[in-house]
């Protein structure tokens, strides 16, 4: 367990977080919310000990371990990868080195022998028998293989080296556990055990992601920080925000009957509780919510962007016919006889392993890159706006403001209040439109870049990785904006919320051609006999 008491902290004359208090229990997982720059991954530090708070204290309970996920992949880089994760309990560790330097001593005497016993109690206590078979455990699961684990950190690829970092917090069964973004960099398989690990893990966990999915399947609760507050909310992140909505919903009606809000509120809680999968994490959060009322669901500060995209123009039933598409890049063949057709309404989901491949194939349907063999022909109705994942070019020596860089992609020379509004509606207010288009943050040129895709009109849209440096709000925006899109589109993201709750169709790119199958993308994943089909294409 670990408590917040009065907790505040100040950077200048900006406020992060005043007179916070929380109790974080052992069961639960929670989830900590917060727009971009609000604090959390702060907060996860003062919760550490990293960062001293300048007003109020934590404490946790006497002898409890606190783990942190560490965001320095190259700290370790002349160890074995068994030894880092053996040392996420520094206890431990500091045990093993004590005892090993003991045995190795030559003039080994009495009282050598004394404080070695000593020793090997308090490395039995801690389990430290099994700490290689358990660190051997937890590399398997997230997906590194045997043949690494002796190996040193400074020859493992990058994905790796975050696998065995995580590998390391999750070491020796700590107390609490403070995970920032744990999923960032993580193939599909160790997401998945990395869910089933913290779902059916029985102490503290305190996790920020913007992937709602790994949200909604491990949270118990949810830390919102806003108006430097932190208030804490039964549920997932789903149920977050759709009882934010609906409180703003009812704050906004004051002439609504309490019944009727009750009404509402039970039948929204009910939905929630019917869709909970039979999980612990999920059986014990629908207990939770039953025992809500009408005074525990507040409306949210959050600003969320408006995004719409209205084709200009009816799409026909010709799209796009692709046929044997192939591309080498630096030497390497990225792209194998890749072949579909696009039909009317399809919103394709690209998958696979290869992120060049995807990205490749974006370029050459947008014209920017030429096949090396093969061919791919646009219906005649159709006219295509491209996301790319790198937009660096948009924006880097750009000495424009951001009305005058929209103006440009602007088709019929709108005015300059249009355009100040459309900004508006994309969290651009005031004085921020006049902001140079070069000084802009990741977050601040995707949501430019969507404007763009906007104001274009296209019937088709073709997004590579578009959730890339956005705030949950806006991942939320963008992605209920793509649901309603009445277009055609393909698109790629990590995001599996995003692909699920938008895609009809899926579209694997794999070393030999494409499986391609009109289907949710978790039916894509749960079909057994049709994942062996795409394990037999990577071979």
């Amino acid at each position: 367990m670990i408590t917040v008491h009065n907790v505040g902290l100040r950077y200048g004359d900006r406020k992060l977080f005043d007179d916070v208090n929380i109790k974080f229990t052992p069961g639960n997982c929670y989830g900590l919310i917060g727009a971009n720059g609000a604090g959390k991954s702060t907060f996860l530090k003062i919760l550490s000990g990293e960062i001293e708070a300048q007003t109020g204290d934590v404490h946790m309970g006497s002898g409890e371990r606190l783990a942190i996920l560490k965001q320095n992949h190259f700290e370790y880089e002349e160890h074995e990868v068994l030894t880092v994760v053996i040392m996420g309990h520094e206890k431990l560790f500091q045990v093993m080195q004590e005892k090993d330097a003991i045995y190795m001593k030559a003039d080994f005497t009495d009282e050598d022998g004394m404080k070695a016993a000593e020793l090997e109690g308090e490395f039995a206590e801690m389990n430290g028998w099994e700490a290689e078979s358990e660190a051997a455990i937890l590399l398997k699961g997230l997906g590194v293989e045997e043949e690494l684990h002796h190996k040193k950190m400074s020859e493992l690829n990058g994905g790796d080296k975050v696998k065995v970092l995580l590998a390391q917090v999750l070491f020796g069964k700590p107390d609490v556990l403070l995970l920032d973004e744990p999923t960032n960099h993580l193939d599909l398989k160790a997401i998945q055990w990395l869910e089933e690990f913290l779902i059916n893990f029985e102490n503290t966990v305190i996790v920020v992601s913007h992937d709602r999915h790994f949200l909604n399947k491990v949270c118990t609760h949810i830390a919102d920080l806003d108006f430097g507050k932190i208030k804490v909310y039964v549920g997932n992140y789903d149920f977050w925000y759709e009882s934010s909505q609906l409180a703003t919903k009812l704050a906004q009606d004051a002439n609504k009957k309490k019944e009727e809000k009750i009404k509402d509120l039970q039948s929204f809680i009910a939905r929630f509780s019917a869709n909970a999968s039979k999980s612990k994490q999920a059986t014990s959060r629908k207990k939770l919510l039953d025992k809500i009322s009408l005074d525990d669901i507040q409306p949210s500060s959050r600003r969320y962007p408006y995004v719409h995209f209205t084709p200009e123009r009816e799409i026909g039933n010709d799209l796009l016919r692709v046929e044997g598409l192939s591309k080498t890049i630096d030497g390497e063949k990225v792209l194998d006889n890749v072949s579909f057709i696009m039909n009317k309404d399809d919103k394709i989901a690209l998958v696979g392993r290869d992120e060049i491949a995807k990205t490749t194939l974006f370029k050459i349907l947008a014209g920017e890159i030429e096949p090396d063999e093969g061919s791919f022909k646009w219906g005649v109705t159709t006219s295509q706006a491209y996301f790319p994942k790198d937009n660096t070019e948009f924006f880097d020596g750009r000495d424009l403001t951001l009305v005058d860089w929209l103006r440009q992609y602007s088709p019929n020379d709108q005015s300059e209040s249009f355009l100040r509004g459309f900004l508006g509606r994309m969290l651009f207010s005031g004085e921020e439109v006049l902001k140079k288009a070069s000084v802009l943050s990741g977050g601040e040129k995707v949501r430019c870049m969507l404007s763009k895709m906007m104001l274009s009109g296209s019937n088709v849209l073709m997004l590579d990785e578009p959730t890339n440096h956005l705030d949950l709000e806006s991942i939320t925006a963008l992605n209920n904006g793509l649901i309603s899109f009445k277009g055609s589109m393909i698109f790629s993201s990590h995001d599996h919320q995003f692909i699920q709750t938008i895609a009809t169709r899926v579209v694997e790119i794999t070393p030999n051609g494409t499986v391609d199958k009109s289907v949710t993308y978790d039916e894509y994943l749960e079909n057994g006999e049709l994942q062996k089909q795409v394990a037999a294409m990577y071979n």
